[in-house]
């Protein structure tokens, strides 16, 4: 089994950056296709950013594209989420999660383990 914990999160204004980590316990991590998702009160849970696992390929909703970049250090076993240009409609618990089976995948179910989630807020 795998545990993420995430860490980062905060209040920020608007044009704001925070700088997201999650970091994973067990000698596996390099074998784990990383996500990284977002809820905001009322809404379901969306992809933000997927990562494969030696840092090839990177993938992003296009709410993010340009503004956040994903990555990893398989040797300190974390994944990170650099956030820069923050809007207000960024507030939202952002969790990582781990995939061993599906590449690339924007799909929640596709994940089998999860962070407990950090929460970000932005101010306008």
């Amino acid at each position: 089994q795998g545990q993420l914990v995430e860490s980062g999160g905060g209040l920020v204004q608007a044009g704001g950056s925070l700088r997201l980590s999650c970091a994973a316990s067990g000698r596996t991590f390099s074998r784990w296709r990383m996500g990284w998702f977002r809820q905001a009160p009322g809404v379901e849970r969306e992809f933000v950013s997927a990562i494969s696992r030696f840092s090839g390929t990177t993938y992003y909703a296009e709410s993010v594209k340009d503004r956040f970049t994903i990555s990893r250090d398989n040797a300190k076993n974390t994944v990170y989420l650099q956030m820069n240009s923050l809007k207000p409609e960024d507030t939202a618990v952002y969790y990582c999660a781990a995939n061993t089976e599906v590449p690339m995948s924007k799909l929640s179910s596709d994940y089998e383990y999860w962070g407990q989630g950090t929460q970000v807020t932005v101010s306008s």
